[in-house]
């Protein structure tokens, strides 16, 4: 089994990976989040992950090898520790000097983030190219996979928990509500307002950006959403073409296979 980790701004997520030797692929046997804490130690993270493998009926011994992607510099040092510790591997970790597949031809391509290259590889190991893959998360990020399997451009903007969050610490009467798909745009009271407005106001930027990348690009494309808020949209925005929650697991996978050790 390959156990791959996304450590996210929020959340860590793992996957338990099972691997198919007569095909080479992976089934995703389980998925397990934890908050994200730069003050946990190596030795919480190992009890949590342990727990984990044994609430889906697996061993330590199971894990072949340990793939991670992370976007949180500051928790690597202890999560690392404690893959090594528990585990007995020192994890792959995507970045510099793993190949890929892809080539990424932005200014920077060391800022791309190590969840937008996973999400790319992902999608164009699944679906194909050209793809717009818009994962929602903490932030909310849209990266453009041209024909060839070239990531090209993309954009970042704010998470709607990321504006809710905003809204009411920056309010002195405004509550903390749940992010959710409201039942009316005609909200008469204070939490259905602000769900109605966070809701409807995001929904029309991503509808408004996809529109803009269409203009610009000037060529059909699959569009395809992945993120723990992307299944708030996917029924909303006709635009989406597939919502894949485990897209990054997919990427990742895609990323071993080539770099397996």
């Amino acid at each position: 089994m390959l156990l791959a980790v996304d450590i996210g701004n929020t959340n860590i997520v793992l996957g338990f990976l099972e691997h198919n030797s007569t095909s080479d692929t992976y089934h995703i046997a389980g998925t397990y989040r934890m908050t994200t804490k730069a003050n946990h130690t190596s030795d919480e993270y190992g009890i949590m992950i342990t727990q984990f493998l044994h609430l889906s009926g697996f061993k330590v011994s199971d894990v072949e090898d340990v793939i991670v992607a992370s976007v949180v510099p500051k928790v690597m040092h202890s999560f690392r520790a404690s893959i090594i510790k528990f585990l007995q591997i020192d994890p792959m970790i995507v970045g510099p000097g793993v190949k890929t597949g892809m080539n990424i031809r932005i200014d920077e391509p060391r800022s791309l983030g190590a969840d937008c290259l996973a999400d790319c590889v992902g999608a164009f190991s699944e679906y194909g190219a050209p793809a717009l893959v818009i994962d929602f998360g903490t932030a909310t990020t849209y990266n453009y996979v041209d024909a060839s399997g070239s990531i090209t451009c993309g954009l970042i903007c704010t998470g709607i928990r990321t504006a809710a969050a905003a809204l009411w610490d920056n309010t002195a009467q405004l509550p903390e509500v749940e992010i959710a798909r409201p039942k009316s745009v005609l909200a008469k009271s204070t939490r259905p307002a602000m769900q109605a407005g966070l809701y409807y106001s995001f929904l029309g930027g991503i509808e408004r950006t996809i529109e803009q990348f269409k203009t610009e690009i000037g060529e059909p494309f699959t569009v395809i959403a992945t993120g723990g808020l992307g299944r708030l949209f996917e029924q909303d925005v006709q635009s989406i073409d597939y919502y894949d929650p485990n897209l990054i697991f997919k990427g990742m996978a895609a990323i071993y296979r080539r770099n397996m050790r």
